[in-house]
């Protein structure tokens, strides 16, 4: 049986730099090998705080990899792991391994849900969680009423609709990395979808809007164990239209020519995402975004300017064919000004310090004020 190496360099004090913990699932390595957002934006975070001077240790599946001080809560990314039966075994003593260490930092940042809150909640060292997933589930709402004092942060305004009074810090959009996924000027004749086939995503919908306007579609997709039924009933026969191309699963190092090839990131969701990365990932590379209005949508595309906001597949027809009102560059520019990693990290180091401060003053953090981004 595996079990976690248990010596540890203990983090150190840095002149004006803080000392930080960075708490990440085990499903995916940090960053992910394939699909994976929530690993990522850790990964593209943590990297960050290192280069802004900070002693960061990241708390994450053994096979990640990252310029901070690594602790593997398992020898490999869980979702590759054949051998992992539970999950959750595997994360509660994950857990325990960061919160046996809390006195050695300064803040523990925790991207785990709910999971460590029975551990947050006994211990003297200031956390913050972010929450990466949706939360309008009834069953939530006693989670949150019970540990209502945990601080949060929301990945954008509309995450929070469903619990309104939870201790929400602040609001902090994912940033990338800058020259992670450079300009490019979209001559690849087609449009494209990428991410998750499952019913939320709505693929279906970006095979009819690429029919109807008369372009190519190419879909990068995984399809989670969840979803087996649902692509086999509802998708795959769709997958056999002669306008539509299906690449599976691709890698990080074949995002950008994907990405950057497109004419246009179809991005036809139907139900409140919480922030969605593609978005951000094609405005890196120019490409503009024609995204249904639902969740954070609205507070990531501007309509006109680097996208458009539809509410029907015919309304998207329309806007497939007015892509040339749409400047590549001012896409680019808009992802430089609002969703670098830099910015990322810069915003989440105002929420640290204003947990920490809270804690040391014996001050009520709850209700803090609204997004910092």
């Amino acid at each position: 049986m595996w079990s976690p190496d248990t010596g540890f360099d203990w983090p150190r004090r840095v002149r004006g730099g803080l000392r930080i913990a960075q708490v990440a699932p085990l499903y995916e390595s940090v960053p992910p090998k394939l699909y994976g957002g929530t690993e990522r934006v850790v990964s593209y975070l943590t990297e960050e705080l290192v280069s802004m001077g900070h002693d960061v240790t990241l708390f994450a599946s053994g096979d990640s990899r990252t310029r901070a001080r690594l602790v593997p809560g398992s020898p490999r990314a869980l979702r590759l792991d054949g051998s992992c039966a539970d999950p959750l075994a595997r994360h509660i003593v994950h857990l325990e391994h960061v919160f046996e260490r809390a006195p050695n930092f300064d803040v523990i940042h925790l991207h785990t849900d709910y999971l460590h809150y029975p551990f947050a909640r006994r211990t003297g060292t200031p956390s913050l969680t972010t929450l990466h997933g949706r939360l309008d589930l009834p069953d939530l709402v006693p989670v949150y009423r019970e540990y209502e004092e945990m601080p949060l942060s929301s990945i954008s305004d509309s995450q929070r609709a469903p619990l309104p009074h939870a201790n929400w810090q602040g609001t902090v959009h994912h940033g990338l990395p800058r020259d992670l996924l450079p300009f490019a000027p979209g001559d690849g004749g087609y449009l494209a979808f990428l991410g998750r086939i499952s019913p939320e995503k709505r693929v279906d919908r970006a095979i009819e809007i690429a029919r109807r306007a008369g372009w190519p579609l190419r879909i990068a997709a995984k399809v989670d164990r969840a979803d087996t039924d649902y692509f086999d009933r509802e998708i795959r026969r769709l997958l056999l239209q002669p306008h539509v191309e299906f690449l599976g699963e691709i890698t990080e190092h074949e995002k950008p020519d994907f990405i950057g090839g497109a004419a246009a990131l179809l991005f036809p969701i139907d139900w409140p995402e919480p922030f969605g990365l593609v978005m951000i990932e094609a405005m890196s590379c120019g490409t503009p975004v024609l995204a249904f209005r639902a969740g954070s949508v609205e507070e990531i595309v501007e309509d006109g300017v680097n996208g458009w906001i539809v509410d029907t597949i015919h309304d998207a027809v329309r806007a497939v064919e007015n892509l040339d009102r749409i400047d590549r560059t001012v896409c680019r520019q808009r992802f430089e000004q609002r969703f670098t990693s830099r910015r990322m990290a810069l915003d989440y180091l105002k929420l640290y310090r204003r947990v920490a401060e809270s804690r040391e003053s014996g001050g009520d953090s709850r209700q803090a004020e609204g997004a910092t981004s």
